[in-house]
């Protein structure tokens, strides 16, 4: 694996490296996140809060612990980079009805992150229609620069979305490991679910040959303590 120029965490470990998309660099962060420095924006996707509840309500019963645990490390790196601006890239909630369930500490959470700053829900499929009372404004997309952001990516140049929870399947020093990734070709990029209890998909599927119909697919993927960025062709 070849590891990005990235941002040191201490104690070795390196929470972010730079991925260029369309000219312009973001910081691709350990957690998941995007941020665009000289806007002092921050780019998150798919958090999915309330997922577990959701599955309760069909009596699938998982720990109710993925809200405490999302919005936690969405904290974490709110504060590392202190943005001016968040964009949520849709399905920020699990479903219709999933901030009727959330907990009064983490209606608090959520408050607290939008503190001071502008804060951006885009429309995802599974969460169409936000109400008003969670915060923040919402949106189908927005544009900043020569980016767009939207939830469901559709192959266009300077495109951020997410929507397809990329992950990487890689073998490295004889074991193999499966993350979360940043799949980016430099014109376009789809990031990463942040959710905790968010599944993914091959980077090698056909839905990502859809989007990105040039050479050059990267999957900038989440490790242990840094950022590797790997070619897709030798994911699997």
């Amino acid at each position: 694996m070849t590891a990005g120029a990235g941002i040191s965490g201490g104690r070795g470990i390196s929470v972010a490296h730079g991925v260029s998309i369309a000219g312009v660099t973001l910081i691709a962060d350990l957690s998941g996140a995007f941020f665009w420095e000289s806007e002092r924006l921050l780019i998150v996707s798919d958090l999915h809060l309330e997922k577990g509840s959701s599955y309760a309500t069909r009596g699938v019963l998982l720990p109710p612990y993925d809200t405490v645990a999302t919005l936690a490390r969405l904290a974490a790196v709110v504060a590392r980079h202190d943005p001016c601006c968040v964009i949520a890239l849709g399905d920020s909630f699990h479903d219709r009805k999933a901030h009727e369930r959330l907990a009064p500490a983490d209606r608090q959470a959520v408050a607290a992150l939008q503190a001071r700053r502008d804060w951006i829900w885009i429309a995802g499929n599974h969460d169409p229609a936000l109400p008003r009372d969670i915060g923040g404004v919402v949106a189908s997309e927005v544009a900043v620069g020569g980016i767009v952001f939207r939830h469901e990516p559709t192959g266009a140049a300077g495109e951020i979305a997410g929507h397809l929870h990329p992950k990487a399947r890689v073998t490295t020093r004889g074991r193999t490991m499966e993350r979360r990734c940043f799949a980016s070709d430099g014109m376009r990029a789809v990031m990463p679910a942040f959710g905790a209890y968010t599944g993914g998909l091959s980077i090698r599927d056909a839905a990502f040959q859809k989007i990105f119909r040039t050479p050059g697919l990267m999957a900038h993927v989440l490790g242990d303590n840094r950022m590797h960025a790997i070619a897709a062709s030798r994911c699997y």
